[in-house]
């Protein structure tokens, strides 16, 4: 600070002689045309003249030395503040957070949750290593954290997932359901950050794969395909304007640790207005397996895209099979719709369907619970759009499904 104060005062003085030589004492004249070749006399009496212009450009060394050091004393100052962080791996996206502002995030009504800085997701995820690493996707990666007392998931987004993060954003800021996975609040800072409840219990495809979790019983699996039906029918028929979200899958399906469901990621949502039940989108997103025909094929959009990709989440649940299942024989590849139409078109349909039931249920299942199961899921599957169920429909016959398990009834085998 001293030499910052000298400097400041070197450059007063220099701009004050300065600004004194240049006022004249007497109106100027028009000058002669001898006056451009001054004679040797009155070069001699113009010597002040000369020490005016050496004191000028004394002022004006002055002053390019006081911003070279104002300059490099900032710099040394911004340098020492972010050491305090390192950057992110991400560090390039600071110019493109910059256009993820606020305008945008008032028009998604994001500024209406909290707003995180870079230095607490830093320091709750110990520098996002990656022992707090707990799930990846195509936009990111997701690390556990502990934040403001909370238990939180953080999802640090791609820099190309501007699109996704302000569209997670909007969805999550005006949906409030048990069944769908709670917003804690966002971070621009040095990258695209989502903060959420951390749901402990993984995911559903992680359950139905057996990586380190106990195998669900056919009740659980029942309670999970209710609890996301819930979920998605409030974004199809109690939100205006109503939502679809495009990349329903099990592995979007977070289980907590009461085996109770939650849906998540909305990062692909599409808004439908009041009085359109479809509409045209101009490119493909979602997961191969889950999209059905006319999504796939012409990129309609409608609420019966998220209940094709439900449908498939049903024969996930009974069979415990990934969407498209790959033989290890043939190497080929099939998806799980075609399997289970293959098996109800069978000779005798239900011996097709025992060899679909995860083997890890053993004989531990109702057969009419699984059958009925299936049916709903062959409905959600239909080809033709307008032959699906809505969510409502699904949630009523899944919670029949489940009343009748509670209470012991056995139906008629289909």
């Amino acid at each position: 600070m001293l030499g910052y104060n000298c400097y400041l005062r070197l450059e007063f003085y220099a701009f004050y002689n300065l600004s004194l030589s240049a006022v004249p004492a007497t109106p100027p004249l028009a000058p002669s045309p001898s006056s451009f070749m001054p004679t040797v006399g009155e070069r001699n009496r113009n010597g002040g003249s000369v020490g005016v212009i050496a004191g000028v450009g004394g002022g004006v060394a002055a002053l390019l030395l006081g911003v070279v050091l104002y300059i490099m004393f900032y710099r040394r100052r911004k340098a020492k503040k972010a050491a305090v962080l390192p950057f992110s791996e991400d560090s390039t996206l600071h110019a493109t957070t910059s256009s993820v502002d606020k305008i945008a995030l008032s028009s998604s009504q994001a500024d209406k949750s909290v707003e995180f800085s870079y230095e607490e997701l830093f320091n709750a995820t110990e520098g996002f290593s990656i022992s707090n690493e707990i799930g990846k996707g195509g936009f990111g990666v997701v690390y556990y954290a502990e934040i403001r007392g909370e238990k939180a998931a953080i999802k640090k987004m791609n820099v190309q997932a501007t699109h996704e993060f302000l569209a997670e954003l909007k969805v999550l800021t005006h949906v409030y359901h048990l069944n769908l996975v709670r917003l804690i609040g966002y971070c621009i800072e040095r990258s695209l950050f989502i903060i959420y409840e951390y749901i402990e219990n993984g995911n559903l495809r992680q359950h139905l794969c057996g990586t380190g979790y106990e195998p669900l019983s056919w009740a659980a699996r029942v309670q999970i395909a209710l609890d996301s039906a819930r979920g998605l029918e409030y974004i199809h028929e109690h939100t205006v304007p109503v939502y679809i979200h495009r990349d329903i899958k099990s592995a979007n399906i977070l289980i907590d640790k009461n085996n109770r469901a939650k849906v998540a990621d909305f990062g692909l949502t599409k808004l439908i207005e009041a009085g359109n039940s479809s509409l045209p989108t101009r490119g493909i997103v979602g997961t191969f397996g889950y999209m059905p025909p006319e999504y796939a094929q012409y990129g309609d959009v409608s609420r019966k895209v998220d209940v094709f990709a439900f449908g498939v989440v049903l024969y996930e649940l009974i069979s415990a099979k990934e969407a498209i299942v790959r033989s290890t024989e043939s190497g080929s590849s099939m998806g799980l719709v075609y399997l289970f139409q293959e098996a109800l078109n069978a000779q005798d349909p239900k011996e097709g369907l025992r060899r679909l039931i995860d083997p890890a249920l053993g004989e531990h299942y109702p057969m009419d619970s699984i059958l009925k199961m299936t049916v709903l899921a062959r409905a959600c599957t239909q080809e033709d759009p307008e032959s699906r169920p809505t969510m409502r429909s699904v949630v009523v016959a899944l919670m029949m499904t489940l009343s009748f398990m509670d209470e012991g009834v056995t139906e008629r085998e289909l």
